[in-house]
């Protein structure tokens, strides 16, 4: 039972565990709901007993009864204060589990992943699908089983009782489930819809959120407006869809279920008529009939809750099931030196975008990688840091093969700035404290300077104190990138990879961003990618990229002689 629970909801084995206990104190709970009837039961039999002159008096003492009624009312009590802790607070502790996990899964995808998927979709699953999964394993799940195999203990027992009757009790059950499970695909098909239908929304909110300038500035806010409304209102009468017919299934098989109380007074009475029963037995039937339908009716809703889950388990399954960046946890470079060989690498299977790359950036020199947009540079830099895993070839750091490196070990080694820039909504002293934790004032100011941080921060309300918002949006696109290269040159790693890092700074901040930099240069293996020629004319190699190959290869004064491609881009750049 726990390896079907684990296997079918995705579940770690403790908590299969706890779902099986929380399946059977729940099916307790069902069963002590019966015991007050059973003791209304007995009651009745020896009342009729006295009345039919049977009997003097009854079997027990009206304070007998009174007595046996607040034990059982405890035992109740009792029953289902384990059975909500098993169910709720377990379930609990599963779901942040499940989180856990979730956030490990994610800290072991290749950070390619992240730019391939949005950030609503990510933060959709960690949170919204993890908090359904929660409130339908707390409320649903356990009843769900529990229902049934409550069920099947109360048939047996009524079926041993007298099997006439309980032939009449039970026989609208199958008919009922019958008719909520012919719709079973359907009703899977349409969640899937609203699951899908509910992201694209989200996803739509978010891109125009993240999108709002461009909205604004290209006079676009009806044309958003509207498509949004379009796509809100199909949600709703696609919600509105489901739930009535979904809604129309459930009635008539609950409409259905509920026959079974006319058909016990029908077929008892006449049985009763004929002497075939007694009038104790008829009464029995008659008290079961008045509850044992609502577990019945439950479970056909919850049911129709759990086709609901299966789509989030499934997406569940699918991030839990990505393929993993894994390695060896240490390392020990013979050096820094970064050693491409004979490498090829597509995004997708049918579009090569490097082929046969070999190149060495050496420890101690700037190579520079320069050539058209969409040649492979980026690609190149960022597989050196195992954002990606390559499709053949080797790719080494010190002689060490970085696919065998875990990749969180790796990037101990590197210091990055991107062209794109990404902060936090913190202090600009915390936002370049990033690039090392345990680094004092001191040394966070020294990057700072470095960065030509400091001009702009001593204008902000609160200095180097100032929150600059989500994404450093009270900043401009300099400012952000300056502090991006402070928390670089912070960091001091071995390995430093500069994509376009001074590509939204001015010329005058530029000449002295790079003075900075190149005090912190000595003996490191420095990798920058740049479309300003005067940029890397200071390189010690610099590397053409077209097309997914190495064009050309050497020192800046040897590729001018060469009058290639490099040549033809600093005199196009010159004109």
């Amino acid at each position: 039972m726990n390896r079907f629970l684990q296997n079918r909801y995705a579940m770690t084995p403790e908590g299969a565990r706890d779902l099986n206990k929380s399946i059977w104190w729940t099916v307790l709970q069902f069963l002590s709901f019966m015991l007050p009837i059973m003791v209304c039961t007995f009651f009745t039999r020896d009342v009729l007993r006295v009345f039919s002159g049977k009997a003097q008096n009854l079997s027990w003492s009206i304070w007998a009864y009174v007595g046996i009624s607040l034990v059982i009312l405890t035992l109740i009590y009792i029953i289902n204060y384990i059975q909500y802790g098993s169910t709720y607070t377990r379930i609990y502790d599963e779901s942040a589990k499940t989180r856990i996990r979730l956030a490990e899964t994610l800290r072991q995808l290749p950070l390619s992943f992240f730019g391939q998927k949005d950030i609503a979709d990510l933060s959709s699953t960690i949170m919204e699908d993890t908090n359904q999964i929660e409130n339908l394993f707390s409320h649903n799940v356990p009843h769900v089983y529990a229902s049934i195999i409550s069920i099947l203990l109360m048939a047996v027992m009524m079926f041993l009782f007298d099997w006439r009757l309980a032939l009449a009790l039970f026989w609208v059950v199958p008919v009922a489930a019958l008719v909520f499970l012919s719709s079973s695909r359907y009703q899977k098909k349409v969640h899937t819809d609203v699951y899908h239908i509910k992201r694209d929304v989200s996803d739509f909110i978010q891109e125009g959120l993240d999108n709002a300038q461009v909205i604004q500035s290209c006079n676009e806010e009806k044309n958003y407006t509207s498509r949004l409304n379009a796509k809100l209102d199909a949600y709703e009468n696609y919600l509105i869809r489901t739930e009535l017919l979904i809604g129309a299934v459930l009635n008539l098989a609950n409409a259905l279920l509920y026959l079974g109380v006319p058909t016990v007074l029908i077929c008892g009475g006449t049985l009763l008529a004929q002497g075939q029963v007694d009038l104790f037995t008829f009464l029995v039937f008659l008290l079961v009939s008045s509850r044992i339908y609502s577990p019945i009716s439950e479970a056909l809703s919850n049911f129709a809750a759990l086709k609901y889950l299966g789509v989030r388990i499934e997406r569940m399954r699918e991030m839990n099931n990505m393929p993993r960046q894994t390695g060896k946890e240490t390392m020990q470079p013979k050096g820094y030196d970064i050693v491409f060989k004979d490498v090829d690498f597509s995004y997708q299977d049918d579009m090569q975008t490097l082929q046969r790359v070999s190149l060495t950036a050496k420890q101690g020199e700037v190579t520079a990688l320069v050539g058209p947009s969409g040649g492979g540079k980026s690609t190149i830099a960022k597989l050196a840091a195992r954002f990606w895993d390559i499709d053949r070839g080797r790719i080494t750091l010190g002689g060490e093969d970085i696919s065998q490196i875990d990749p969180e070990t790796l990037l101990q080694n590197f210091a990055i700035v991107f062209q794109d820039v990404t902060l936090f909504d913190m202090s600009v002293l915390d936002n370049i404290r990033i690039g090392k934790k345990d680094a004092n004032d001191e040394e966070v100011l020294h990057a700072a300077k470095l960065a030509q941080c400091d001009a702009f921060v001593k204008r902000l309300p609160q200095g180097y104190q100032t929150p600059i918002g989500e994404n450093g949006e009270r900043l401009s696109g300099g400012e952000r990138q300056r502090i991006s290269i402070a928390r670089a040159l912070l960091k001091d790693a071995p390995v430093i990879l500069l994509d376009e890092a001074t590509a939204s700074v001015d010329t005058q901040n530029e000449s002295k961003i790079q003075q900075g930099i190149s005090e912190l240069i000595k003996n490191k293996t420095v990798l920058i990618i740049a479309h300003r020629m005067r940029t890397v004319l200071g390189a010690d190699k610099i590397i053409v990229v077209a097309d997914g190959k190495i064009a050309e290869s050497g020192t800046p004064k040897e590729l001018l002689k060469q009058k290639g491609r490099f040549a033809s881009m600093v005199e196009a750049q010159s004109a």
